[in-house]
């Protein structure tokens, strides 16, 4: 048998249900990371009050309210404001070592906040002069001055809130023009002096206020701010509860739970780490409660939590800067992305559902799960206010407005529940943690916009493509695999976001030159970036899982590794075949949808033996063998065709067929055995 149950308590619902990352009076989880600093007295009286400044200046912004009489916003202007802004919240709300932690924010600290306010509000007082003037190719001193010291501001905030590797990648792409034309190789550029360099990344709008910045003044803002608005007023138990209701009476249900729940969150939060350490807290000990191994439990939540990121309709936020660098509406984004996520809960579904069954591990008693009819009389407008995001978006096309309508929504109906009323002190921790999320937030899109500036400054973007399309011999299949291992490695030091941006800047060009659709190409280097989460010597999120479940991490990263192995091999499949992403006629989608669904149920019950409706796959030598059958036919019904064999998809499809229907029918056959009631 596979890995068997822990020795421990039985009852998985002795655990209170998923908590919101913050509620009236209550701590997030996520504080605990050692990165935080709690903010307080008069200085949260003033993080507060720019985080509604904040909030203000984007509203009026984005709704065109006009209400700075005699003063227009334009976008550079109000870019500079958001930055000075949420650059002096980042120094408030992370300290400079871990260790400085605790107690008030030092005065250094306070000194970097207000060198970060008069910083930006020197480029907003002269945002108008310096775009008519061009400055970023000839600033005055002053402004030169400027530049360099938040220039510095951005490297020393990216080191607080992304870490030091990604801090020094950033320091030294952004100082790379000063010495591009020594660089060997393909990756020389034009050369240009130190402080023309430094101006061109804090004055233009290539650089840190360029694609990055403009996302999240358009776009992630409202997101943010209805995420952590969903989640303090009981968003994550209401969905939680919302799982448990349907699925908790499964076999395996405390792990299916986990699924939901931890996915939602993951789609709210966009940051894989504070998932785990927010929902697992609950989740892990409820799966080792029902049975599951300690390993079991760790890899499940961890690859639960790296797809919620991956889900619409939010994706947490590095959805949004891909739909500003593809011009795209936000819409399009979460519809393409909608099959592959859907692939992947599937293998994780079907996984879950067959270490259950193998193992015989039951569902939870249906008298202690909560109400259906309960939950959704509790819950209703949480639902409701999905469905106006989600009309909005889809339907009116209204993507940057849409989540303060739903945020809005929210606020007033669930301040007439009394159970999840917030008070003041509520909605003091709302804006809080609001405040917190959003300069984080800002530090590294400031930070990785110097990488870009620093490749358009010095033309490298298209050389590298062009190198790049010519090292892979203009091999598609092989370019894709440089480009897998590359978002793999730079995933490992960056944050999900940092990553994307990176490599859809050196990356995807060379993608898109050979012939692959954008679209499918961006959404491949954002699951790949997303692998290092789940795969060792890394796997962050399989890593803190681990240390919730009390087990190896590791074995806990080789278990998030085989649970979470469909996010290997989809991107090749969708990227390959954009049918996966919606793109193409509706006859290729539903036959692709179709053959891929049936070749993902295939490869998951193969990884774990057991195949739902046909029971035990077996023991031994034969057993293997039949697994590895599966599993191939598996991967030919989910693979696109013309992938290099010279096969079409129907050919594919009948290959996979092939492989997979005598294995079932075998099984059937010796076992005689009715269906197993899933």
């Amino acid at each position: 048998m596979n890995d068997t149950r822990d020795p421990e308590a039985t009852n998985p619902l002795n655990e209170a249900p998923v908590v919101p990352l913050a509620t009236t009076g209550a701590k997030p989880a996520i504080e605990e990371e050692a990165r935080f600093r709690e903010v307080t007295g008069w200085v949260k009286g003033v993080f507060v009050a720019l985080t509604l400044a904040a909030i203000f200046l984007a509203v009026n912004q984005l709704f065109n309210l006009r209400l700075f009489v005699g003063v227009v916003i334009i976008e550079n202007r109000y870019l500079y404001l958001l930055a000075g802004i949420f650059l002096a919240l980042a120094f408030a709300a992370f300290p400079i070592s871990p260790r400085a932690r605790g107690g008030p924010t030092p005065w250094y600290d306070l000194i970097l906040a207000a060198l970060s306010l008069g910083a930006c509000g020197y480029f907003t007082f002269t945002a108008h002069r310096s775009l008519m003037e061009g400055w970023e190719y000839a600033a005055p001193p002053l402004a030169m001055a400027m530049s360099f010291l938040l220039w510095a501001l951005i490297i020393e905030a990216t080191r607080r809130t992304g870490g030091l590797v990604i801090a020094v990648i950033v320091f030294f792409f952004s100082l790379y023009p000063v010495f591009a034309d020594v660089v060997p190789g393909p990756i020389s550029g034009f050369a240009q002096p130190f402080d023309d360099t430094i101006a061109y990344h804090l004055i233009s709008n290539e650089s840190s206020f360029g694609i990055p910045m403009k996302a999240f003044g358009q776009l992630v803002i409202g997101f943010i701010l209805f995420g952590a608005t969903l989640q303090f007023t009981g968003g994550g138990r209401f969905f939680n509860n919302l799982a448990l209701s349907l699925v908790g009476g499964y076999r395996g249900g405390a792990a299916k739970v986990a699924i939901f729940a931890s996915g939602f969150m993951g789609s709210m939060s966009g940051s894989v780490v504070s998932n785990v350490l927010t929902t697992g807290v609950v989740s892990i000990p409820a799966m080792k409660r029902a049975g599951f191994s300690s390993r079991y439990a760790a890899g499940t939540e961890a690859c639960a939590s790296t797809g919620g990121v991956l889900m619409p309709p939010v994706m947490g936020t590095t959805a949004f800067v891909m739909a500003s660098f593809l011009g795209m509406p936000y819409s399009q984004i979460i519809i393409a992305a909608a099959i592959p996520s859907i692939l992947y809960y599937l293998g994780l579904f079907v996984q879950i559902d067959a270490y259950a069954a193998r193992n015989g591990l039951k569902g939870m008693p249906r008298s202690e799960l909560p109400s259906l009819k309960e939950t959704f009389k509790e819950g209703w407008h949480y639902i409701f206010v999905f469905a106006i995001l989600i009309v909005m978006m889809i339907v009116f096309r209204q993507e940057t407005l849409a989540p303060f309508y739903a945020t809005a929504a929210l606020v007033v109906i669930n301040q007439l529940h009394r159970g999840t009323r917030l008070n003041l002190n509520g909605f003091i921790n709302l804006l809080t943690g609001v405040g917190r999320s959003l300069a984080e937030l800002v530090a590294i899109l400031l930070g990785v916009g110097l990488i870009i500036g620093a490749f358009s400054a010095t033309g490298l973007a298209g050389t590298l493509a062009n190198d790049l399309v010519f090292l892979a011999g203009n091999n598609v299949f092989v370019l894709l695999i440089m480009g897998a291992i590359t978002a793999f490695i730079f995933g490992m030091g960056m944050t999900v976001t940092a990553c994307y941006i990176f490599l859809a800047v050196v990356l995807a060009p060379a993608l898109t030159r050979a012939g692959l659709d954008p679209l499918a190409v961006h959404l491949f280097i954002m699951y790949w970036g997303m692998v290092s989460f789940i795969t060792p010597p890394v796997a962050l999120g399989a890593f803190a899982a681990a240390t919730i479940a009390r087990t190896s991490p590791i074995m806990a990263g080789l278990e998030a590794m085989r649970l979470g192995s469909i996010i290997y091999i989809v991107p090749f499949f969708f990227v390959l075949n954009p049918a996966l992403i919606g793109r193409g006629s509706a006859y290729e989608v539903v036959t692709v949808l179709i053959t891929a669904v049936i070749g993902v149920w295939f490869i998951g019950s193969s990884i774990q033996g057991y195949l739902a409706g046909v029971g035990d796959i077996g023991r031994g030598a034969l057993a293997l063998l039949r697994r590895v059958m599966l599993a191939i036919g598996g991967l030919f019904l989910a693979a696109p065709g013309h992938i290099g064999l010279g096969l079409d998809h129907m050919q594919m499809t009948l290959v996979g067929l092939a492989f997979a229907v005598p294995v079932i029918l075998l099984r059937v056959m010796r076992r005689g055995a009715a269906p197993a009631r899933p």
